[in-house]
């Protein structure tokens, strides 16, 4: 067992030795022949990096390729396997021998495919500028209708705003330049059916068709079926998208600028200044715009004012008769107070009665009860669950303390809350949208007064 332990060691000893020995000569060569080796890539797009020994295992793959040559190499010695050491032996012994060859300029198969990459014809797909394939289709539409650059300038609505020039070198460009024209005719077979009907409804009428359109008078009323007997009676001058309805649109806007046969356009004054709206204006005379002066209509205005007035008066004089058919009717009569009731919160609706020395001011829910809910009285969604109190002290006075979200209107004036306010007979309380009248037991209150003096003085 000793023995078999010393050569195993005496082996490995030598391998390290002969690898050591074999990468001193690959650099001594490498440097000799002035070829530095090059690093593997790869073509993926995600690289991971190379271990130490898969550096080394594709310099030596590399270096033996350019060495040996194609038809010198061994198979399956330079495919990343360990060769053993009696064979990397005699390869050092050979390569100390021998003059390296200088590898063959054959080309790898990344620089064949960019090569064939290269020949092969570029293909038409670059975006063909400010021009697009809509505009060259109605550019050669339009041309073609009216034979005048300028009317095509002019008339036709492009994707961009082209000028004159513009306009003139493309049309040009389409003529003569080979590349522009077959790039524009290839763009052209790729636009959809429905946007090349769109773009050639919108072609300009040539001078033929509005000669047609001018003949039929301005004074008749053509309907569409007069203008597709048009269509039918001279389809080789209509162009072929021409429709009854777009010829009859034509029609009106030609009769709306006077180019009909029938009709003359009135010409400007011959004075050299031309009247405007606001010169018109001027020239209007106010007093005449003035209606005349009617007599019978104005006494009869007065009259009526006057009777209108009086029944207004009759009416104010009437009110205490009509407030007490309301209130018989509301259930809202004058309070009439009893020896237990403190003060009345009359409402427009309904009324409430304090019976004790402090009562809450609210919304009632469900899980809240109050003394007063005031959703009785109308829409209370602005009012908090406790809005406010309002107590009695021993000296006979009201007061009402806000302890709600919102402020308090007492005879006008704001209560914050957290504040609190004295309150007399005959106020208003204006609590969100709805309004009440407190009114104070006059005859109760003094004999609380009373009571509370005497107990003062004894």
């Amino acid at each position: 067992m000793e023995k078999g332990d010393l050569l195993m060691a005496s082996g490995a000893a030598s391998r390290s030795e002969d690898e050591e020995s074999m990468a001193g000569q690959k650099r001594s060569m490498s440097q000799v022949s002035g070829v530095i080796p090059k690093r593997r890539s790869s073509s993926r797009f995600i690289k991971r990096k190379k271990f130490d020994d898969e550096l080394v295992e594709s310099s030596l793959v590399k270096s033996c390729s350019r060495a040996k040559g194609p038809s010198g190499m061994e198979p399956g010695r330079c495919s990343g396997s360990e060769p053993s050491s009696s064979e990397k032996k005699k390869q050092v012994a050979s390569k100390s021998v021998s003059v390296p060859v200088a590898a063959s300029p054959t080309p790898s198969p990344s620089t064949t495919k960019r090569m064939k990459k290269s020949k092969q014809p570029l293909q038409v797909t670059k975006d063909l500028g400010r021009w697009k394939p809509a505009d060259d289709l109605l550019l050669i539409n339009a041309v073609l209708q009216t034979n005048d650059l300028t009317a095509v300038h002019l008339g036709m609505k492009f994707s961009c705003r082209f000028s004159l020039r513009e306009v003139q070198e493309r049309w040009y460009a389409l003529l003569y330049d080979p590349i522009i024209s077959k790039m524009a005719c290839q763009a052209m077979r790729q636009l959809h059916p429905e946007a090349i009907a769109a773009i050639q409804s919108k072609v300009l009428y040539s001078k033929g068709e509005e000669e047609l359109l001018s003949s039929i008078g301005s004074t008749s009323q053509p309907t569409l079926e007069t203008f597709q007997e048009l269509l039918n009676t001279h389809p080789h001058i209509f162009y072929p998208s021409r429709t009854a309805k777009s010829l009859q649109i034509h029609w009106q806007l030609m009769k709306q600028y006077y180019l009909l046969e029938d009709q003359t356009v009135q010409p400007l004054p011959k004075g050299d200044q031309v009247l405007n709206f606001s010169d018109a204006e001027d020239m209007i005379d106010d007093s005449k715009l003035k209606d005349a002066r009617d007599e019978a209509l104005e006494h009869e205005l007065t009259v009526a004012d006057r009777r209108q007035k009086r029944e207004i008066r009759q009416l104010e004089q009437e009110l205490h008769k009509w407030q007490v058919l309301v209130d018989s009717i509301t259930g809202m009569s004058s309070p009439d107070f009893d020896n237990q009731t403190l003060a009345v919160l009359r409402g427009r609706m309904v009324r409430y009665l304090m019976r004790s020395r402090e009562i809450t001011l609210g919304r009632a829910t469900k899980d809240n009860q109050i003394d007063v809910d005031l959703s009785l009285e109308g829409p209370a969604w602005k009012i908090s669950r406790k809005q406010g109190v309002i107590k009695l002290k021993n000296n006979g006075d009201f007061f009402i303390v806000n302890e709600g979200r919102r402020p308090l209107y007492i005879d006008g004036r704001p209560v914050l809350p957290g504040n609190k306010w004295k309150l007399s007979n005959n106020s208003v309380v204006e609590i969100a949208c709805l309004r009440f009248v407190f009114l104070i037991n006059q005859d109760l209150i003094a004999l609380i007064k009373a009571e509370a003096a005497k107990i003062s003085q004894q």
